[in-house]
């Protein structure tokens, strides 16, 4: 431990934001540059502890004391060493995790908890300036080959670690681009693609191939591409979205929330825009339907199109900004937060029901009706006589969630079994059709990016396991070097 009193001698920290009214300008990213020596500093906030159980919290099992003690005492190299032997691409959650490590950090306890998510993307951008980041191909090869279905975070980890065993690794994407979610689904404000691209050259000049709009069930069978590899491993996704079942859900100007942050994130990237296709906020009175971070992403992009209006609608009551008495540390605190987004300006409305989409005579929506709710307790709510009112409305992005992956593709080839909600099931990682893994959100349902990492770790090696009758590869929590080799 570097600094026994750190966190008695310092607060938490942040990089500060840009400007709200200048950022909605530009689709970059919102934090301005944080000077390194404070950065350590808030390294040395980390009391480390007995029991740390931010290890608990976070799905990779990142070592993160010792990371900190490495930033505290500027020991960089070190700091990566022991960051990437858990996670292969900390420049992606050092961005975009919602940090369940902090809401379990010890300090959170009675104070803001240590700035881990920044000191994480600190370390992954700090490990590139440096040179410490270089493709590593495998010195050794097994002769097996791998295919994987899908380019999202949890198919490039799988590929990652598969590869450094020594296995050919395939994947293939249906997008003329990798990167799955990452790229598509997450906005550039968040997370600029350049971070995705200079990680992709990577993973090939390591060896791994990408097959891009290559579309299973399409352009080439599940079949026929298990009879071509030794495994193969489903990371699709959980894309079918869940659908508003309300009177006038079949609108023009009514849409999922994802076909909408996909339109903008190819626009931002020079993508060709079929008009036909595209969807645009531009002086429109724009309703987010969901308060998910999906939600939240929507709220983000139509700011950056000009929107007349945005109000985002959630049919819970509004959070407490203080911890319940069931909801203890450490579990995820369960309290009102808000978004960059939010903050460049939204109307956000707590305990309303959506009944009906109103058209106007042009076949357009014009308006959604939703009444109050009283709630009562857990699941339980009345609606509130009297209450019901129309909301102006020009766009509707649904951003209610998921239901499961989109595995109807597969169907000619294989039939496979799924749990309740349509998720794939599995044994060890392995699908009902031997030598078929899957991994992600195709068989946990929608999750974060972190755990999708996670996902892919394991599930390479069982896969590795399967085809070698052992596996070297790390177990979650477990130290692996993947630096320099």
């Amino acid at each position: 431990m570097g600094k026994a009193d750190g966190f008695l001698k310092y607060e938490r920290e942040l990089p500060a934001t840009r400007d709200p009214k200048e950022r909605i300008h530009d689709s970059n990213e919102i934090y301005t540059s944080f000077p390194e020596e404070k950065t350590r500093q808030q390294a040395s906030r980390c009391m480390d502890c007995g029991v740390p159980f931010c290890h608990n919290g976070c799905p990779l099992g990142n070592q993160i004391p010792d990371f900190n003690d490495a930033v505290y005492e500027g020991e960089w190299e070190r700091a990566a060493q022991i960051l990437y032997s858990t996670n292969n691409f900390p420049e992606f959650t050092g961005r975009i995790c919602p940090a369940p490590c902090e809401s379990s950090c010890v300090l959170s306890i009675n104070k803001p908890a240590v700035a881990i998510e920044h000191i994480e993307k600190t370390i992954a951008e700090k490990s590139f300036e440096l040179g410490l980041v270089k493709p590593n191909p495998p010195k050794h090869r097994t002769g097996k080959r791998v295919a994987i279905v899908g380019s999202g975070p949890a198919g490039l980890a799988a590929a990652a670690q598969l590869n450094q065993a020594g296995h050919e690794v395939h994947i293939y994407e249906k997008d003329d681009k990798a990167g799955g979610l990452l790229r598509y689904g997450i906005p550039d404000f968040k997370l600029e693609k350049w971070t995705i691209d200079r990680r992709l050259a990577l993973l090939e000049a390591e060896g791994i191939q990408f097959k891009l709009n290559k579309e299973i069930g399409k352009d080439i069978t599940l079949k026929k591409l298990h009879r071509k590899y030794d495994a193969v491993l489903l990371t699709i996704g959980s894309s079918k979205p869940r659908v508003l079942n309300i009177p006038g859900n079949h609108l023009k100007g009514i849409h999922f929330a994802m076909d909408y942050l996909t339109l903008h994130n190819r626009r931002v990237a020079g993508e060709a825009m079929p008009d036909e296709k595209d969807i645009l906020a531009n002086d429109k009175h724009v309703l987010v339907i969901g308060g998910g971070d999906t939600g939240s992403d929507c709220v983000g992009t139509a700011n950056r199109q000009f929107a007349k209006s945005i109000t985002q609608l959630q049919y819970r009551q509004m959070p407490s900004s203080t911890r319940a008495t069931d909801n203890p540390w450490p579990e995820t605190p369960m309290m009102y937060t808000s978004s960059s987004s939010h903050e460049e300006g939204c109307e956000r409305s707590w305990g309303w029901l959506t009944k009906e989409f109103v058209a106007d005579e042009n076949g357009f929506v014009k308006g959604l009706k939703v009444v109050e709710l009283a709630w009562k307790s857990g699941s339980e709510y009345t609606e509130k006589p009297g209450s019901e009112k129309l909301l102006p409305c020009d766009l509707a992005l649904v951003a209610i969630g998921y239901e499961r992956p989109m595995h109807e593709a597969f169907s000619a080839s294989y039939t496979f079994d799924t749990d309740k909600r349509g998720n794939f099931k599995l044994q060890e990682w392995q699908t009902s059709v031997p030598g078929i893994f899957a991994a992600g959100d195709a068989c946990r349902g929608q999750s974060l990016v972190v755990w999708a990492i996670s996902d892919g770790r394991e599930s390479a090696r069982a896969i590795d396991t399967y085809l070698m009758g052992k596996s070297d590869l790390p177990s979650k929590g477990v130290s692996q070097l993947v630096l320099e080799g």
